[in-house]
């Protein structure tokens, strides 16, 4: 039997894992993608930091970020302490999700309002924070300048698509 590894079988052992690593990062299930959202929905709500949230609840902010990502899945035990922690019922990191009992033919997705997933996001915080400053007249403008923008866009789109 022979000992020794070569360079060739190293490699194709670090990519057969990279490729392993990829396929579970793309099987995270909707269910905890959605139910990571709410996490982090809900932190930002409650105005708690990743570091404030994860010594509430005994874990490394890194942690609570896997959390919020969908990356690592959540316990109920850990569940019911983030609700304790940030002081909400269980079942709002639940809400939006469709009926389990609704029929089998259904596929599985999630309704994850995009627009508070946006605002869950730095740009969307900065941008909300930003126009919030201006006064309203202005602000109102700014709202029409980017709808105009939004319509440019959508017309290009569809003129490529044709």
């Amino acid at each position: 039997m022979n000992r020794h590894v070569t360079a060739a079988q190293i490699r194709s052992s670090r990519r057969a894992k990279a490729a392993r690593s990829s396929i579970a990062r793309e099987s995270v299930h909707p269910v905890d993608l959605h139910v990571g959202l709410q996490i982090r929905i809900r932190r930002m709500q409650s105005n708690v930091s990743l570091g404030d949230l994860g010594a509430g609840i005994g874990v490394s902010l890194q942690q609570v970020q896997k959390y919020e990502s969908g990356k690592n899945r959540v316990s109920a035990s850990m569940l019911y302490e983030l609700a304790n922690c940030l002081r909400i019922p269980v079942s709002k990191f639940f809400e939006g999700l469709p009926d389990p009992e609704a029929p089998q033919d259904q596929q599985l997705t999630t309704e994850i309002d995009e627009r508070i997933a946006y605002i869950s996001t730095a740009e969307g915080r900065r941008l909300i924070e930003d126009i919030r400053l201006l006064p309203p007249r202005v602000r109102s403008r700014v709202v029409a300048l980017i709808s105009s923008i939004v319509d440019e866009e959508m017309e290009e789109r569809t003129d490529v698509d044709d």
